[in-house]
């Protein structure tokens, strides 16, 4: 098969394709026919080295996938050769074939875009864990850095389906894509914390840092505390005595095996939109990685079969 993979840490021109070994399911494990791969911010940091944690090269990337089950291992019952799935995969996700845990699987809606089954995965499990550690409810008033990026626009939606009210930091060509959401937009850069407080002058409840840009001492501050503060993105956050939330090493305790089917039946209800800010073939991952990392997208960069 075709897949991405890295032989060296580097910028996005590191990214080869490349041909390797079809992977063969074990006992309990499905292979994926993939249609759809998203990228996220941990994909170019492992890349960069950042988060090389260690491995031996050469290695691929990639979690969140969409697809058709094209084999099933003994002793699997819940997916069938044939099925529509997506979640997480348990091998890269730059790839053709991916292997994957039934358990880290749902059921794809007929109605759903590949595109869109293949951007859901890391984006609204890591919203869906940070909302849950933040104790998020109805009433509340959250701040969201980065609110229109491939996490932001997730947790900014999901707190507004659970009656929280939301004010999102992001650049004023994401403004209209945050008040469609029932969001109130805030820009970046100079004077942000004179904007946020003309419009919470007594705070706010909780704070989620998607961005990693410095907005922390100005989040423990509008928060009363660092209590209800946490960053997925900023290497600071212990400086502050802020939570840093991470999917690779969850010890968060939360349990996000509710959160695929709650943001497939909120699309349902037309309560959660999944915005596409573009897709590439998996042959230009490269170019993939390198409109990711440089910031201040409006929803999430999908890797598409063909």
């Amino acid at each position: 098969m075709k897949a991405i993979q890295i032989f060296e840490y580097g910028g996005p021109e590191v990214l080869k394709l490349v041909d390797v070994e079809d992977p063969q399911p074990g006992d309990g494990e499905v292979r994926i026919a993939i249609r759809a791969a998203s990228v996220n911010p941990i994909d170019w940091k492992v890349r960069s080295g950042a988060y090389a944690g260690g491995r031996e090269l050469p290695i691929g990337l990639g979690v969140d996938i969409a697809g058709v089950v094209d084999r099933v291992g003994e002793g699997v019952t819940a997916f069938a050769v044939g099925d529509e799935v997506l979640g997480s995969s348990s091998t890269p996700a730059y790839a053709e074939l991916a292997l994957a845990s039934p358990a880290a699987l749902v059921a794809k809606p007929p109605d759903l875009p590949w595109e869109v089954a293949g951007a859901l995965g890391v984006g609204d499990l890591t919203a869906y864990r940070v909302l849950k550690q933040l104790h998020v409810k109805a009433g509340d008033l959250l701040l969201v850095h980065a609110a229109a990026g491939g996490v932001g626009v997730f947790a900014v939606q999901l707190a507004i389906a659970q009656g929280a009210k939301v004010i999102g930091t992001a650049s004023e060509g994401n403004h209209e894509l945050l008040r469609s959401f029932g969001a109130t937009p805030v820009a970046y850069g100079e004077g942000l914390r004179e904007r946020l407080l003309q419009i919470a002058p007594h705070g706010v409840d909780a704070v989620l840092d998607a961005s990693g840009r410095g907005e922390l001492a100005l989040s423990v501050e509008l928060a009363g505390g660092p209590q209800r503060v946490i960053t997925i993105a900023a290497s600071d956050a212990a400086q502050h005595g802020v939570t840093f939330s991470s999917g690779v090493s969850d010890t968060s305790g939360v349990d996000t095996s509710p959160a695929l089917p709650e943001a497939l039946q909120l699309i349902a209800d037309g309560r959660l939109k999944v915005p596409i800010w573009r897709t590439y073939p998996l042959a230009e991952a490269a170019a993939a990685h390198a409109e990711s990392e440089g910031g201040h997208l409006q929803g999430k960069i999908v890797l598409v079969a063909g």
